[in-house]
């Protein structure tokens, strides 16, 4: 570590806290600089120009990075007149291909020409026409070159000019596009959102060739410096519900930002409720025809899961396979999710409430046969479910974090031999081994995973009211959700609708899909601005006859 050269550019530099920063490195004579004096000089990097004096930017870069052993540096010369110069980069994050192209058209292009060294512009000019890219910048912080250095790009300090050119090198290899393991569809498309921004940026480029769509960055994190994006459709996303989320990102401060996750909670309307306010989709086919409704996208760099707003109960029971097969077939399969979603969440305390309080509603010949089931039983009839709901619970996350080889078969197998194993002793009933099955089958239908948990943590409150209060218990906790739902909102969104309030003309894609040729406009809770989405004369016909005689 070199203090000198240290020394030298914060004198340079003539600013007030620059000599009390020299004063502190001075003090250390040629010892290590301490913690404290490398977090003072940390602090002040943004306002710290970059100094004509390569040697100078070369120790500063050094030291602010802390020496670091994945720092790579390369000295090199410039032009016919052998300009000074030196080139920075950090192993992993830049990718090693284009840094060896742009230091092969920087070796070749040096014997044609020479830099100037008496003209910033001339430099700058002459530099990118030496390298290859079309997105070269310079900056004048070094600050904003640590930025893009710890971002994987490469920066580039000339001897004389007080600038460093920034190269685009960020792009390591990353995960190809597949189909996502959480949104698997039987027809439609299998390429899936990954941890590459770009890439993900691309996958919806692809699907929406319009020069309206935005696409606006952010930077969050003190520490992550992560890179979010937000991308709407520009005439069809309201401008007020976009500045909304521009106002909601922008409020962040955070020390790091790791996945969406983060900032979903930050952002969200209601931070105490269960239920999901934002989509989650890992699905670009899903993000594209969420903005083509009006609703804005949430990109995060490093995350494949993409936060869609303003979200619905009802868009979080749609699959995207439900606009890929025909209507009548989706609009069965989405009539079927519903009811299916009942028996997940009523199922086991309605199974608790007969048993316990309301068995004159049972017939004669299946209240003995229960009775039979059940005895011997030394459990009553809720603490029995909410033992085998528990134990479910318990092997559906063992399956989850236990490697995929053998993490299904650990579920079912477990299930299976727990299951046999809890009757044979005698400490549940074949029929509640029986309702609890059904139940864990019919929550597996909600298509995201954000709903199915609430609908899980949900089941457990149902079935402590349905054994102490029976069916007013019920009555009365679905009673609370339903006033709690409508209590929601997303981004100003009532997250009932369009079932409360009622909207006639959006009762078409609710509980069943009518054809597509009968979806003419937007949906009209969402406050969108072009509603019209389709022609008027879109359905289809058969020929017509010609001369009388049809073809």
């Amino acid at each position: 570590m070199d203090h000198q050269k240290i020394i030298q550019y914060l004198r340079r530099w003539q600013v007030a806290p620059a000599d009390a920063l020299a004063a502190q490195v001075e003090a250390c004579g040629g010892a290590w600089l301490p913690d404290e004096v490398q977090l003072a000089l940390a602090a002040e990097k943004g306002n710290m120009p970059v100094s004509p004096a390569l040697a100078e930017n070369r120790e500063m870069v050094r030291t602010l990075m802390g020496y670091s052993s994945d720092l790579l540096e390369r000295s090199l010369y410039l032009g016919a007149n052998r300009v000074p110069a030196a080139l920075f980069c950090v192993d992993g994050l830049a990718e090693r291909m284009q840094v060896m192209t742009i230091l092969e058209s920087l070796a070749v292009q040096s014997h044609r020409e020479a830099v100037p060294t008496d003209s910033v512009d001339g430099c700058l000019t002459t530099l990118q026409q030496m390298i290859p890219s079309v997105t070269l910048r310079s900056v004048t912080s070094l600050g904003q070159a640590l930025e893009a250095l710890v971002t994987g790009d490469t920066i580039l300090f000339v001897d004389g000019m007080p600038f460093a050119l920034v190269l685009p090198t960020d792009g390591p290899p990353g995960r190809q596009p597949d189909e996502p393991l959480t949104e698997p569809v039987v027809r439609g498309p299998k390429d899936g959102f990954t941890e590459t921004l770009s890439d993900n940026l691309a996958l919806i480029r692809r699907r929406i060739r319009d020069d309206r769509l935005r696409i606006e960055r952010f930077t969050l994190g003190e520490r992550s410096k992560t890179r979010v994006v937000i991308i709407y459709l520009m005439g069809i996303a309201p401008p007020e519900m976009v500045q909304e989320v521009r106002n909601r990102i922008g409020r962040i401060q955070a020390d790091a930002v790791l996945e969406s996750g983060h900032i979903e909670e930050l952002i969200e309307d209601d931070p105490f409720t269960i239920f999901p306010l934002l989509k989650v989709t890992e699905r670009p086919d899903v993000a594209t025809a969420g903005m083509l409704e009006g609703k804005v996208a949430v990109l995060v760099d490093g995350s494949p899961n993409v936060l869609l707003m303003p979200s619905t109960l009802v868009a979080e029971m749609q699959s995207p396979e439900d606009y890929y097969h025909r209507w009548p077939i989706s609009s069965f399969v989405r009539a079927l999710r519903y009811l299916y979603l009942l028996i997940a969440f009523l199922g086991p305390s309605i199974y608790v409430a007969i048993t316990t309080f309301h068995q004159e509603l049972i017939p004669t010949n299946l209240l003995t046969n229960l009775i039979a089931a059940r005895e011997g039983v030394p459990f009553p009839a809720v603490m029995e479910a909410l033992m085998m709901e528990l134990t479910m619970e318990a092997l559906r996350e063992a399956g989850v974090r236990l490697p995929k080889v053998v993490g299904q078969a650990v579920s079912i197998v477990g299930a299976l031999v727990i299951g046999e194993s809890a009757v044979q002793a005698g400490l549940v009933s074949p029929v509640m081994v029986i309702v609890v099955a059904l139940t864990a089958i019919s929550s597996f239908i909600i298509p995201l995973y954000a709903m199915a948990l609430a609908v899980r943590l949900l089941r457990f409150f149902l079935i402590v009211l349905a054994g102490t209060f029976g069916f007013f218990g019920i009555v009365v906790g679905l009673m609370a959700l339903f006033v709690h739902l409508n209590t929601l909102r997303s981004f100003g969104v009532p997250y009932l609708s369009p079932i409360v309030p009622p909207t006639l003309a959006d009762q078409r894609d609710v509980f069943i899909r009518v054809p597509w040729w009968a979806i003419r406009r937007r949906p009209r809770f969402m406050p969108a601005v072009d509603y019209p989405r389709s022609g008027p004369d879109n359905r289809p016909r058969p020929p017509q006859p010609q001369g009388g005689q049809a073809r």
